[in-house]
Parts: structure tokens; C-alpha cells; sequence
């Protein structure tokens, strides 16, 4: 099986990415932002969810151009706390009226139980790259039970 390499460029790559990353794991201390470089990255065990959510990958995450990071709900102190994405989201700047396209805003990664991380970027520019090969999933989220 190959491995999975995506590129997010635009909103519509992210919610591609977005949905790859649903229910990944990782533990506090795999995320990490370097301002000098202006990139944030995280490690994360990824659900295989296109080969039926049965199985894990360890996966590389990355976003250049991050000009900010904040935390919400996020204990920084906490590094072998576990924590899971639920998902990815973007909110575009603002433009001005008549100007040309902004293409920065927020991308917004959500966590379960009300965490995020916040990144300001200029533009969006996102890699998730799979680095091993899978292994079997201890359990599988059951998104269906949550909402009955």
C-alpha cells in the first residue's frame, strides 16, 4: 500500500486534509511551532479512515507561513497528555472592499473536548505526510453512537 502525501493549498485541500486527520492522536509535546522558521508541525497517529478505520499511521503534519500560534482549552504544561483532532478549519481575512483577495486567516485545529490551536497564516500551506507503515487501530470511534 502506498503511502498517503497530501498538499493543502486552498479551503478545499484543507477539508480533504481535515477529514484524513479526523480522530488522529497525539500527545501535547508532538506539536510544535517554530516562529524563526514560521512553520508549525505535530507527529500524530492517523485512522486510516479511507482503508475503513481499522488501522493507525504515524503522520507528519505541517503548516509554513504561520505568523502567530494561541491555544484555547490546550494545557501546554500537560506533554504526555493525549489528545485528539477532530478537525481542521479555515476562516479567511477579511478583504477590503474592492482590494484584492487576502489569502491568510486562521486555521483552526479542534480537538476533542473543546481544545484548539490557532494558527495566523499568510496563506494556506499544508502538508500531511504518512511516515510508517500502518498497524491495527486499538479501537475505532463510533461517530454514529455520540449522536443518538
Amino acid at each position: 500500500m502506498s503511502r498517503l502525501r497530501l498538499a493543502a493549498a486552498d479551503s478545499e485541500d484543507l477539508e480533504i486534509l481535515s477529514a484524513r486527520l479526523q480522530d488522529a492522536a497525539a500527545k501535547l509535546k508532538d506539536f510544535t511551532w517554530l516562529p524563526k522558521k514560521r512553520r508549525f508541525a505535530a507527529v500524530l497517529n492517523r485512522l486510516q479512515w479511507e482503508d475503513g478505520g481499522k488501522t493507525r499511521v504515524r503522520a507528519g503534519l505541517h503548516f509554513d507561513g504561520v505568523l502567530k500560534v494561541q491555544t484555547s482549552k490546550v494545557k501546554l504544561g500537560a506533554g504526555e497528555a493525549v489528545v485528539s483532532v477532530l478537525a481542521v478549519t479555515f476562516t479567511p481575512n477579511k478583504s477590503e472592499e474592492g482590494g484584492s483577495e487576502d489569502p491568510g486567516g486562521v486555521i483552526e485545529i479542534v480537538l476533542a473536548g473543546g481544545g484548539a490551536f490557532r494558527l495566523t497564516v499568510e496563506c494556506i500551506d499544508g502538508e500531511l505526510i504518512d511516515m510508517t507503515e500502518p498497524w491495527a487501530a486499538r479501537g475505532t470511534p463510533d461517530h454514529d453512537a455520540e449522536n443518538r
